[in-house]
């Protein structure tokens, strides 16, 4: 008989996005994802302007940041790797 903790373990934050995100791409589709991209590219624009776009683009796949969420998400294939195994 297994234990009810196991059965009934908390979700990641992980998880719980891509329930989420999965959910509303179901029940809103693919076009609303464009939607509201398009009108966050807009706010950007306004905000900060096209200069802002030539920057980012100029830096392409640079890394950026102190590469600790790389670190993370290395370690995290790291054990699923390890479990997997």
């Amino acid at each position: 008989m297994t234990d009810k903790s196991e059965e009934k373990r908390k979700m990641t934050r992980e998880e719980a996005g891509r329930k989420g995100g999965q959910k509303v791409a179901r029940e809103r589709g693919s076009e609303f994802f464009r939607e509201i991209g398009r009108k966050g590219g807009q706010k950007v624009a306004e905000e900060r302007g096209t200069e802002f776009y030539r920057e980012i683009g100029k830096k392409g796949g640079e890394s950026r940041g102190n590469g600790r969420l790389s670190e993370k998400v290395g370690q995290r294939e790291r054990r699923k790797a390890r479990t997997r195994a």
